[in-house]
């Protein structure tokens, strides 16, 4: 992560990590999100068109097609280079964080009764 960063916010996280394997519809990264967080984040229609046009702005995430179905425009994100990048940093920066806390969870003391 770039000096002065800050962590993604979850809603970012999942959003990028639903895109990092393949483009998807509006509906299909809420139901991925879902997916991947265990159905503990559910994204509303508004939030996840928000956070979709904010991250366009920020060059994390494109418009691959647009299409029409059912007589509806729908379109279709894809992850941009940018934000493969960042979420590449992030990962790394939760991993990083994850393997800290191991080490000193595994050095503190054991209290009686209590397993691991």
């Amino acid at each position: 992560m770039s000096e002065g960063a800050r962590p993604m916010q979850e809603p970012t996280l999942l959003l990028l990590t639903a895109l990092a394997d393949e483009p998807r519809h509006g509906y299909a990264l809420m139901q991925e999100v879902a997916e991947i967080s265990n159905g503990r984040v559910r994204l509303r229609t508004g939030t996840l068109y928000g956070a979709l046009e904010r991250l366009q702005r920020e060059g994390m995430v494109r418009v691959e097609r647009e299409e029409v179905v059912d007589g509806r425009a729908r379109k279709v994100y894809a992850l941009a280079d940018q934000g493969a990048s960042a979420l590449a940093e992030e990962t790394a920066r939760i991993r990083a964080v994850a393997l800290e806390a191991e080490r000193r969870l595994a050095l503190r003391p054991r209290l009686k009764g209590v397993t691991a």
